[in-house]
């Protein structure tokens, strides 16, 4: 399989700000950051995408894409479009165990990678001839790609995804091959 991975283009919110699955707009526009990434993708694919306004926008410039909840971003709960000052000490727990920290009302970004995984299980399953492009973001990329490629869950935040590039992966029965990082 042939997998395509793309972050979302960068959003529209201050720096500084926790975005996690919050519904925040683009600061560039959807339809250049689809044209700059079109030579870097096969001709013919399936597409999928977060439901998520800035991953959405993207894909649909790209085609049509299958959206699912499994690929938004991790849930910050209370901390979603806060600034990290105002949160405080509390980022402390977070920064003690990023895979098993979860904000108040949020999820843990463990249970985050849980269902992204789940989606790429049944992808992986259903075995596509085609080539797969899929656009999401940061958290579940980390994920898919760090499991893919044999990384102990600890080190998949050290796969820094930018955000408007693509990744390429290349599932096969022998094993699997990281093509080419963040073009």
């Amino acid at each position: 399989m042939e997998l395509h991975l793309i972050r979302h283009p960068r959003p529209d919110v201050p720096p500084g700000v926790c975005y996690g699955q919050a519904d925040v707009g683009l600061a560039e526009d959807a339809s250049d950051v689809a044209a700059r990434l079109r030579p870097l993708l096969p001709a013919d694919y399936v597409l999928h995408a977060s439901p998520l306004a800035r991953a959405r926008l993207l894909a649909e410039a790209l085609g049509t894409p299958v959206l699912d909840a499994r690929l938004k971003e991790i849930h910050f709960g209370d901390w979603e479009l806060r600034p990290y000052a105002d949160i405080g000490t509390a980022i402390d727990a977070w920064a003690d165990d990023p895979l098993g920290f979860r904000a108040p009302g949020g999820e843990s970004a463990r249970e985050m990678a849980a269902r992204a995984l789940h989606w790429l299980g049944e992808l992986q399953q259903a075995a596509p001839a085609q080539p797969v492009v899929v656009v999401a973001h940061g958290g579940p990329l980390r994920a898919i790609a760090g499991h893919l490629l044999g990384l102990p869950a600890e080190r998949w935040l050290s796969l820094d995804f930018g955000c408007g590039q693509v990744t390429r992966i290349d599932v096969e029965s022998w094993g699997v091959v990281l093509r080419w990082f963040n073009r």
